[in-house]
C-alpha cells in the first residue's frame, strides 16, 4: 500500500511540476507564428515551438537527475517515455487553455495581484516586495508583462483544472476503504491518493473528449533522437 501511495504522489507531483514550467518560464507557444519547421506541435490556434519544448524537456530531465543521481540514464528516459510525456504534458495544457477560454473563465486583476503577491520568491522577511519581484523577473529576463501574461495562463489552468475535480464523485471513496487494515492516518492517506487518483482520471477524460473537437498537428520527428 505504501508502494502505491509513493508511486501516486510521484505522477501527481511531476505533471504539476511541468505544467510549471510550461507556463511560467515559457508560455504557451505562439498564436500567430508563421513557418512551420520549428514547430514541434499545433494544437488549435497554438504552436509548440521546438525551442520550447527542449528547454521544457532540459528542465524536466534536470529534476529527475536531481532526484535518481546516476541511476538516470538514456536507457531509464526511454523506457518512461518521457519525451512523448512532456510533449502530451504541453498539448493537454493548451487543450485546457481553449476549453477555458470558450467556457468564458478569466482571472480578473485582483486574483491575478494576490497571486503574484503571495509567490514566496518575490517575498523579503515573509512580505511581498516589489523591488524584489522587478530584480527577479530583470535576471530571468522576463518583462513584467510577459510574466503576468504568463501567471494568468497558469492560474486559468489551474481554476478549469479544479472546476473538472468538482464533477468527481467523492461519495463511494470510503467504503472501498473498510476492509483497508492500519490506523486511520494510514486510511486518511489512502482516501486522498484515491481521490487525487479520480481527479486526475476526470481531468484525462475531459481532454481526451476536447482533442476530438480540435485540430491537432504534431511532428513527432523534431522530438526523435
Amino acid at each position: 500500500m505504501l508502494k502505491v501511495l509513493r508511486t501516486h504522489a510521484k505522477y501527481f507531483y511531476v505533471l504539476f511540476f511541468i505544467v510549471i514550467l510550461s507556463f511560467i518560464f515559457w508560455g504557451v507557444g505562439t498564436v500567430d507564428q508563421t513557418g512551420d519547421a520549428g514547430i514541434v506541435a499545433e494544437v488549435g490556434k497554438y504552436k509548440i515551438t521546438s525551442e520550447e519544448y527542449w528547454k521544457t524537456y532540459e528542465n524536466v530531465l534536470r529534476f529527475y537527475r536531481d532526484i535518481y543521481k546516476d541511476r538516470f540514464d538514456d536507457e531509464m528516459e526511454k523506457k518512461m517515455k518521457l519525451r512523448e510525456k512532456i510533449l502530451d504534458s504541453m498539448i493537454n495544457d493548451r487543450v485546457l487553455l481553449i476549453a477555458a477560454k470558450d467556457a468564458g473563465i478569466r482571472i480578473s486583476d485582483d486574483e491575478l495581484h494576490e497571486a503574484i503577491t503571495q509567490e514566496h520568491a518575490f517575498m523579503r522577511n515573509g512580505v511581498f516586495d516589489n523591488n524584489v519581484y522587478l530584480n527577479r523577473l530583470r535576471l530571468n529576463r522576463i518583462t513584467v508583462e510577459a510574466y503576468e501574461s504568463l501567471k494568468r495562463q497558469e492560474l486559468t489552468l489551474s481554476k478549469i483544472r479544479r472546476l473538472i475535480e468538482l464533477s468527481v464523485d467523492i461519495t463511494d471513496i470510503s467504503p472501498d476503504l473498510k476492509e483497508v487494515s492500519g490506523d486511520e492516518r494510514t486510511a486518511k492517506m489512502l482516501r486522498q491518493v484515491m481521490l487525487n487518483d479520480r481527479k486526475e482520471k476526470a481531468i484525462r477524460s475531459y481532454i481526451e473528449g476536447l482533442k476530438k473537437q480540435i485540430k491537432i498537428k504534431v511532428n513527432t520527428q523534431l522530438i526523435s533522437g
